[in-house]
């Protein structure tokens, strides 16, 4: 991986005609760098979860959209592609962000080049703004892990964190993990107790993985020994990311989230959600009633994939007649969230918090 712009999942390829992105389902036991170089592809890694996490999703749509307008033929063309990268995934908020953002911008452009070149240079321009937003996400997250470990005079600040909000789901940093790097970077002491986060497993697989090739103490947990830990006072905070947070500061997010939110809770335990502005959807103020909650295939459900000797294999858990659900997203009500951690600083989960802290965007909610 030391090959690639450090902890980055997705890039240009040098001749700028193709988007290179890291295989996330082959992660941790395999490194497989794909080309994205029709729309189609691009719809397949975002539906398949090459790409995954809220920003990854809309910088790769972004990038889709460059695609769509090298080989559309006219601006009908490229807005009906853009409409179908749109759909490739309902709950992350960011994907139609940063395509519509993208698409704004090639169609201020009269030719087909010309469309292309400033596609490509909005695209840029998001993937760059993610990464700032993630760092300065972790710069503002770290002060509440440093008043964690003044609390307890130095002594190590175990945080848990459920699916994978690091590097590989945002550009650079990531949202939840942003602010463990910076304060292990800055020699705080710190233990994340990482939940496997089942179907998938991105926790054990990727959060993991990140953790480890950065040094950072952690341990990996089955997703509902959480609250088990919690009651024993092995948890100082929740730290989790978000695919769409509402503007009154409901979150949606990995399936599971919701309940270390009521153990959080139940354990006075403060629980964080880390987001960039753009996981935000201005237009709404009702979680639970005006989110889409994706349902994916429910083999996810039904296999695993791992390690066998030489070679990953996936093998079927349940019985092969029983079948299986898969919600991929629950939603967290903003009275279970002690605070909103964003690259302007951090709020409270209300409506009135949110739009202190984004006056600009106060209002927008239908």
């Amino acid at each position: 991986m030391d090959e690639l712009n450090p902890n980055r999942p997705i890039w240009l390829a040098d001749d700028g005609l193709a988007v290179r992105v890291i295989d996330q389902r082959k992660l941790p036991h395999e490194l497989e760098i794909l080309d994205l170089t029709t729309v189609d592809r691009v719809i397949q890694a975002i539906v398949e979860m090459v790409v995954r996490g809220a920003p990854l999703i809309g910088v790769t749509g972004a990038y889709g959209v460059m695609l769509a307008a090298a080989a559309a033929g006219g601006r009908a063309e490229l807005e009906k592609e853009a409409g179908r990268i749109k759909a490739a995934r309902p709950t992350a908020v960011n994907l139609a962000w940063a395509v519509d953002r993208t698409l704004a911008a090639a169609l201020e452009c009269g030719r087909q080049p010309d469309r292309v070149a400033a596609a490509r240079q909005e695209a840029g321009r998001i993937a760059a703004g993610e990464a700032e937003n993630c760092r300065r996400i972790g710069s503002h997250g770290a002060r509440l892990i440093q008043e964690a470990s003044r609390r307890k005079e130095g002594k190590t600040v175990n945080i848990l964190t459920h699916c994978n909000a690091g590097w590989l789901a945002c550009v650079e940093w990531g949202t939840a993990t942003a602010p463990i790097y910076v304060a292990h970077g800055r020699g705080l002491k710190v233990h994340v107790w990482v939940d496997e986060t089942r179907p998938l497993n991105q926790g054990a697989r990727l959060t993991a993985w990140e953790l480890g090739r950065r040094g950072v103490p952690h341990t990996v947990i089955a997703d509902n020994a959480g609250g088990h830990l919690m009651q024993h006072g092995l948890v100082d905070m929740v730290i989790v990311g978000t695919d769409r947070t509402t503007a009154a500061g409901d979150v949606a997010n990995k399936i599971g989230t919701y309940l270390k939110a009521l153990a959080a809770r139940d354990n006075d335990v403060p629980f964080y959600v880390a987001l960039p502005s753009s996981t935000f959807d201005w237009r709404i103020s009702d979680g639970l009633r005006q989110i889409p909650i994706e349902e994916r295939d429910p083999d996810e459900v039904r296999y695993v994939r791992g390690l066998a000797g030489e070679s990953t294999r996936q093998v079927l858990v349940p019985p092969a007649q029983s079948p299986a659900a898969n919600p991929a997203f629950d939603v967290t009500p903003a009275r279970l969230v002690t605070g909103l951690i964003t690259e302007r600083g951090i709020c409270r989960a209300t409506a009135a918090d949110i739009a202190r802290l984004f006056p600009d965007k106060a209002g927008a909610a239908a």
